[in-house]
């Protein structure tokens, strides 16, 4: 009798795991053709930090905040060699960075001159790609400083997952 038993419960314990899978079966597939296509992250996303050299007022409060030391600026100076509040060059050193979202919560700029984007694939393939700088004019992913060929270099593989980045 005994062993009736555990065939009984074997089959019941069948039936509700096939249930799961019927119910699951009949429902349309959420497949996502990657990387032709890509899923949106949520809004407060924490993806690669993005930068824009012409809002940016140049006033440290990015660099105090933050608490890898991974961000370095340099003020614009004027004809007379006085500096001004722009910004001539950024760094974020995304091998220190720990996406805290700090340095944008800092920023008193509006719209934010330093944010979060929603994109979630950087692509380094040495150390010095990780060390991305900006100046005017440059793309919002930035530009990196290639020590072999001694040139600025724009990063290669580099896909923005949204045409244009979204502030905050």
């Amino acid at each position: 009798m005994e062993y009736f038993k555990n065939v009984g419960k074997s089959f019941v314990a069948i039936l509700k795991g096939l249930r799961v899978t019927f119910k699951y079966l009949l429902k349309p597939a959420v497949t996502v053709q990657y990387p032709d296509e890509k899923l949106l992250p949520f809004e407060r996303f924490r993806g690669a930090l993005l930068f824009d050299a012409a809002t940016c007022i140049a006033c440290n409060l990015c660099i105090k905040a933050c608490p890898s030391d991974c961000i370095a600026l340099e003020n614009a100076t004027n004809e007379a060699g006085k500096k001004i509040s722009k910004v001539a060059w950024y760094t974020i050193d995304f091998g220190k960075c720990n996406f805290c979202r700090l340095c944008e919560e800092a920023c008193p700029t509006k719209p934010k001159a330093v944010w979060h984007s929603l994109d979630y694939e950087l692509v380094f393939s040495n150390r010095e790609e990780m060390v991305r700088s900006w100046r005017k004019g440059d793309s919002w992913i930035g530009v990196w400083y290639d020590s072999v060929r001694k040139q600025w270099r724009a990063p290669e593989g580099q896909l923005p997952l949204l045409p244009e980045p979204q502030r905050h």
